[in-house]
């Protein structure tokens, strides 16, 4: 841990910055499946989808940027890199083969709900460790993630 002045028990900091890489790079690999789906879908949905897509790649990179830099307030370490992601993600791998629309949409609302899951479970995590103000970060992404996964669903009918 790097030397700081933030009052929250370096212990507690620790454990707190161990769960906050991790959805550091879950969100990471989110980013980079919304790229894929971006650049590989084809149908009848195309630009809808393909636009939606980007925005959600915008909200990862938003979300990663906020969950690293509450590592590194903290005085921990983050793991941002593209390896460290790869190495440490929960979420599916995915299909990189995949083109139509629909399939596209389907696996990435997969990846959010998922992603989603593990940021509620993060809530809870937070607050048990008495970190109310990564508590509120993981609240504002989950409010996020849920609102994307809506307009993902939405194209499913």
């Amino acid at each position: 841990m790097n030397r700081t002045h933030n009052d929250i028990a370096e212990k507690v900091r620790e454990q707190v910055c161990v769960h906050l890489n991790q959805l550091l790079a879950d969100a990471a690999d989110l980013s980079m499946q919304t790229k894929q789906a971006h650049w590989a879908l084809r149908g009848p949905n195309f630009i809808a989808l393909h636009k939606l897509f980007d925005d959600v790649h915008d909200h990862c990179g938003e979300w990663t940027d906020s969950l690293a830099e509450r590592v590194a307030a903290l005085g921990g370490q983050p793991l941002g890199t593209l390896q460290a992601a790869a190495a440490a993600t929960r979420l599916e791998k995915y299909p990189v083969e995949l083109v139509v629309d629909r399939q596209h949409a389907e696996r990435i609302a997969l990846a959010l709900a998922r992603f989603g899951a593990f940021v509620r479970k993060a809530i809870d995590d937070f607050a048990k460790q008495g970190d109310a103000d990564s508590a509120d970060l993981a609240t504002e992404i989950s409010r996020e993630v849920d609102k994307d996964l809506w307009f993902v669903e939405a194209h499913l009918g």
